[in-house]
C-alpha cells in the first residue's frame, strides 16, 4: 500500500494509543479533539493531494528503492529536479490548507539520515545505513507521516549538554543493552508530533568525544510505550472548542507543537541510527537543517499566497482595491513571497549528489533562503495587517453577528462595500487575523523566525560556506595585488 488514501491515513491514527496532554488533561480521542483536529486535517492534505491525477507529479515520486510509485513525502531525492519538486509541492500544501502541514520534517529528516549514516558505515564498518534503510522501506511502502525530532529544550545555554545541572536536558542514552538502548530526555517544538506513524531522532547540535552518549539517532513508533506529549498552546486555540464558523479565521485547516518526553523509552538496536558516533553529529545537523532551510521556500511562500490573497479580499470589501497605496503594498507583497520562493528554487536548482546517492541542496543558498525568511514573511504579515485595517483586532464575535438583538446592528455598521455581506467580510478579516496573530502564526509567523534555527544559525552557515577567501582572491586578481 505505498499510497494511503485520506481515510486509511485517519483510520490509521485511530489504531494508535497516543499519550497525549492537552491544557492539563490527558486525551484518549486525539484525532477527534477539537485543538488538533485541525492539524490532523492538513496533514490529511496530503494524502488527498497525492489522489488526485492533477497533482500527481507534485506529490508523488517513484521510489529508488522498489521503482513504486510513492508519496513524495517518503522520498529520497534522486535529482536536483526531485529538489525543485519539493518545494513546489510544499508550495501547493501551503496554499490548499494556509497552514503548517507537518510532514516536511520527517522528509528532510530521512534525507539527512541517509546520506550520513551511509558514510558512517564507509568509516566504521556499522550498520546503520541497511537498518536505516530498512526503516525507509517499511516507511514507503506504508505511506507513514514520520517525524523529525531534532530540537533539545537545551538547558543552560552556555553550557554543552555533559555539563548540564540535569543532563535529562538534552536528549540522551542512559542504558546500552544487549538487545538495545534505553532513551530519556525531551524534544521540544515537536510539529505535527501526534499526527505522526513514528518518530526519527536526531541529535541537535555536533557533539564532542564528552558528549558521545548524546550522540544519538533512532527511530521509534510515536505511540510506543515511554514517549508521551504535552501539547503546546497557541494563540486563539480556544476559539476551536466554541463550536463555530469563522472565527477560527481557518476553518479546517491548522498545526500543532508539542513536547515529546521519552520516559526511559527503550529502542531496539535495529531501529538505531548512531548511537555514540559524535563525529558524525556535525554533518548529520548540518544536512537536515539545510534541507529544512530549503523547505520553507516552499511552505511559507504558500501560506503567504493565501495571506496575500486575503488582503487583497479585504481591500476589495473594504472599497480600497483602487488606492495607488494599497496597490503597492500589494506588489510588495507579491516581490517579496516570490523572492522566498526563487531562493528555495535556486537552492534546490544547484544540488549536488551524495555518496549514498541521494542528493542535497546547496547549502549556502539553503541558509540565505531560511534567513530572508526571519524577515520577510514579517513585513508580509505587517502589509497585510495594515490593508485589513484596525477592525481585524477589534471585531466582535460570530456569536454576536448570529445574536437576534446584536446581530442586526454588526450586519448594518460593519459592511463595507454594499454588494458583499458582512459576514463575508468578517470571514476574510478573521482569516488575515488568524495567519498573522492567531492559531496559523506558528506555522508562519514565528516560525518564520525560529523554525529550522534561529536568524543567527543561518547567520553562522553563510559565513562557513560563503568562501570569503576566494572572494578576496578574485578582488586582488582584479586589481593586481599578488598573492
Amino acid at each position: 500500500m505505498p499510497l494511503k488514501t485520506p481515510e486509511q491515513y485517519e483510520e490509521s491514527l485511530r489504531k494508535m494509543n497516543f499519550k497525549v496532554y492537552v491544557m492539563g488533561e490527558e486525551v484518549k480521542n486525539v484525532v477527534d479533539h477539537p485543538i488538533i483536529r485541525p492539524s490532523m486535517n492538513s496533514v490529511k492534505m496530503s494524502y488527498t493531494l497525492a489522489q488526485d491525477p492533477q497533482y500527481a507529479e507534485l506529490m508523488t515520486a517513484k521510489s529508488s528503492l522498489t521503482g513504486n510509485k510513492i508519496n513524495r513525502f517518503c522520498h529520497l531525492h534522486q535529482s536536483p529536479e526531485d529538489l525543485v519538486k519539493k518545494v513546489k509541492m510544499q508550495r501547493l500544501m501551503g496554499q490548499k490548507t494556509a497552514a503548517c502541514f507537518q510532514r516536511c520534517v520527517g522528509m528532510d529528516a530521512i534525507n539527512a539520515v541517509d546520506s550520513t549514516t551511509f558514510e558512517m558505515d564507509k568509516k566504521l564498518g556499522t550498520e546503520y545505513h541497511k537498518r536505516f534503510r530498512n526503516f525507509l522501506l517499511k516507511m514507503q511502502e506504508e505511506d507513514w507521516t514520520v517525524d523529525g525530532a531534532m530540537t533539545d529544550v537545551k538547558g543552560d545555554r552556555g553550557l554543552n549538554p555533559g555539563k548540564q545541572a540535569d543532563p535529562d536536558l538534552f536528549c540522551r542514552i542512559v542504558e546500552k543493552r544487549k538487545d538495545g538502548i534505553v532513551v530519556r530526555g525531551c524534544k521540544a517544538h515537536q510539529t505535527g508530533a501526534v499526527n505522526s506513524h513514528w518518530i526519527l531522532v536526531m541529535p541537535t547540535l555536533t557533539m564532542s568525544k564528552e558528549d558521545a552518549d548524546f550522540a544519538l539517532s533512532f527511530v521509534a513508533p510515536a505511540d510506543a510505550k515511554g514517549i508521551f506529549y504535552i501539547l503546546g498552546r497557541q494563540s486563539c486555540d480556544t476559539r476551536k472548542l466554541e463550536g463555530g464558523q469563522f472565527d477560527m479565521g481557518n476553518k479546517e485547516f491548522g498545526g500543532h507543537e508539542a513536547m515529546m518526553i521519552f520516559d526511559d523509552l527503550f529502542v531496539p538496536w535495529e531501529n538505531v541510527f548512531m548511537a555514540g558516533e559524535f563525529e558524525f553529529t556535525g554533518a548529520l545537523v548540518e544536512r537536515f537543517a539545510g534541507y529544512h532551510r530549503q523547505s520553507y521556500g516552499g511552505c511559507k511562500v504558500g501560506v503567504g499566497d493565501v495571506l496575500i490573497g486575503a488582503a487583497a479580499l479585504a481591500a476589495d470589501y473594504n472599497g480600497a482595491n483602487k488606492a495607488s497605496h494599497v496597490k503597492d503594498k500589494l506588489i510588495e507583497m507579491m516581490h517579496l513571497n516570490e523572492t522566498l520562493y526563487s531562493c528555495g528554487i535556486a537552492c534546490s536548482a544547484e544540488g549536488h549528489k551524495t555518496a549514498s546517492g541521494n542528493y542535497l541542496i546547496d547549502l549556502l543558498l539553503a541558509n540565505v533562503c531560511k534567513q530572508n525568511v526571519t524577515r520577510f514573511p514579517y513585513e508580509i504579515a505587517r502589509l497585510a495587517e495594515d490593508i485589513a485595517g484596525g477592525l481585524m483586532v477589534t471585531m466582535p464575535s460570530e456569536k454576536d453577528l448570529k445574536h437576534p438583538v446584536t446581530g442586526k446592528y454588526i450586519e448594518k455598521y460593519l459592511r463595507g462595500i454594499a454588494a458583499v455581506p458582512t459576514e463575508y467580510r468578517m470571514r476574510v478579516l478573521r482569516l488575515i487575523e488568524n495567519i498573522t496573530l492567531g492559531t496559523a502564526a506558528v506555522g508562519y509567523r514565528t516560525e518564520s523566525m525560529h523554525g529550522a534555527g534561529s536568524p543567527q544559525a543561518q547567520r553562522i552557515m553563510i559565513a562557513r560556506q560563503g568562501n570569503l577567501e576566494q572572494k578576496k582572491a578574485l578582488a586582488k586578481k582584479i586589481a593586481g595585488i599578488p598573492e
